[in-house]
């Protein structure tokens, strides 16, 4: 079995309060719960939260909200203290449930299909699962804020990186993603329950410092991660200014 933790923070640092801003006279938070609750794969899908406004606003639409600490440095290690807690106050069946998938709260259009695609690999062998998009322009490759993959033949990751990697010598750097074929992250994430256990309890990694990615920490320890590619586009909101565009586009 998966259960689907949103993990919502009210703290953002350049959009406080992001998950309750409203779009199109829902909350996003609404917006996410609502599309993950039409995945065929999640036996349950719950908001982990710090802030008792997110909580209150989740359930007034009759969904579920737990409680977190605000000091998690990740998403990662909020999904956790929510299973836990979870487990703990007997909701969920710590002994029948598999995997986590962490689902991200600033994407209030993810598809279904994009969550069903993600869980159709996981069959207990796997131990961490994310997924991956073909890189098809020069900007996105070049741009740091894309962390590109590199994988190996069973579509594991063998590196993630903010940089153009691999390094294409003897070639115009914007040609580069039509002379090798460059694949970016997207950010949905399933955790097997005893590796997301001890995910929680590895210190960060010189790589993850030099990069500020998590998933190197994983990498470094010596976890693999499986990756499947996505064709669907996801539309997150970092800002405000985002919210207008989403708005604008027809929702």
């Amino acid at each position: 079995m998966i259960i689907g933790i949103i993990p919502a923070r009210y703290g953002s640092t350049r959009f406080p309060g992001k998950p309750l801003a409203d779009i199109g006279g829902k909350s996003m938070i609404q917006r996410v719960l609502e599309q993950a609750s039409k995945a065929t794969s999640l036996s349950k899908v719950v908001v982990a939260t710090d802030d008792e406004r997110i909580a209150e606003a989740v359930r007034r639409i009759g969904f579920e909200a737990v409680m977190t600490r605000s000091d998690h440095p990740s998403g990662t290690d909020r999904c956790w203290e929510a299973y836990d807690r979870l487990v703990a106050d007997g909701i969920i069946d710590g002994n029948s449930m598999d995997y986590v998938l962490n689902i991200q709260g600033d994407e209030p259009f993810i598809d279904p299909a994009q969550i069903d695609e993600l869980a159709a690999i996981l069959d207990g062998s796997v131990e961490l699962a994310t997924q991956m998009a073909t890189v098809d322009s020069a900007a996105m490759l070049h741009d740091p804020k894309e962390a590109k993959i590199v994988i190996n033949e069973q579509n594991e990751a063998l590196y993630f990186s903010r940089s153009a990697v691999p390094y294409l010598w003897g070639v115009e750097p914007d040609r580069w993603h039509e002379q090798h074929a460059y694949h970016r992250h997207v950010g949905l994430y399933a955790y097997r329950v005893d590796v997301l256990e001890k995910l929680t309890q590895l210190p960060p990694s010189p790589l993850e410092r030099a990069e500020s990615l998590e998933q190197l920490r994983w990498i470094e320890a010596g976890y693999r991660i499986k990756l499947v590619a996505t064709e669907f586009q996801t539309q997150s909101v970092d800002s405000p200014e985002d919210i207008e565009k989403i708005v604008k586009s027809g929702l």
